[in-house]
């Protein structure tokens, strides 16, 4: 299982869009939910300063908000906030109040009708099936200003695994299907990295 600061929930072949996390919030909450300088928050600090200043960020699938919209709203940009599961809607709402943040699951958000400066996807997609990952780059691409940024994790490579708190399957695509979506998004790969605690990162931005 791939570690990650921050997790994702998506929409799965039962009414839980949240992927399982909406039953194991409290755990995640308790633990990390609570990592303030975890695991990838230098990753995602050194992309957020690619960023102008008080840009807007759309965080997918943004959990509690700690660590990754904290650090964000820390270098002063404004933070949406996305994720399928209640519980977590309802301590990210608890944890920052003014920031505005809904459920629902990525692929249906009405979020992407927006336009944003950049949006992130942390622990996310490979919580989602293959067409759904999809899905939700074409959508984060459609949904950035030009020069916008998307950053999002997935193992390098192609493989199935079970989340180590839901015990449901994870899919990355590996590296080079996600360089071919990213391409074929109209978005151009910028850097293909491996955080402190091993987890692959992808950062890409619109032209």
């Amino acid at each position: 299982m791939m570690g990650n600061p921050s997790r994702g929930h998506g929409q799965n072949t039962d009414m839980d869009k949240s992927n399982g996390y909406e039953d194991i919030a409290a755990i995640f909450i308790a633990s990390r939910g609570q990592a303030v300088g975890g695991i990838g928050t230098a990753a995602v600090r050194k992309w957020a300063k690619l960023l102008p200043p008080k840009a807007t960020v759309l965080d997918l699938g943004c959990g509690p908000g700690i660590p990754i919209a904290q650090l964000l709203l820390a270098e002063g940009l404004r933070v949406y906030g996305l994720d399928a599961s209640p519980a977590m809607v309802a301590a990210f709402r608890q944890n920052f109040p003014m920031v505005p943040v809904v459920c629902e699951a990525v692929e249906e958000s009405l979020f992407f009708q927006r336009l944003f400066d950049a949006v992130v996807a942390w622990g996310l997609l490979f919580l989602l099936p293959a067409q759904a990952q999809e899905l939700v780059i074409y959508k984060a691409a459609r949904a950035l200003q030009a020069g916008g940024r998307l950053l999002f994790t997935a193992p390098a490579q192609a493989g199935t695994w079970r989340d180590s708190l839901t015990g449901r399957q994870s899919t990355s695509l590996g590296a080079e299907h996600y360089r071919a979506i990213v391409a074929a998004a109209s978005l151009s790969m910028e850097e293909e990295n491996t955080d402190e605690g091993q987890n692959d990162y992808y950062q890409a931005v619109k032209h």
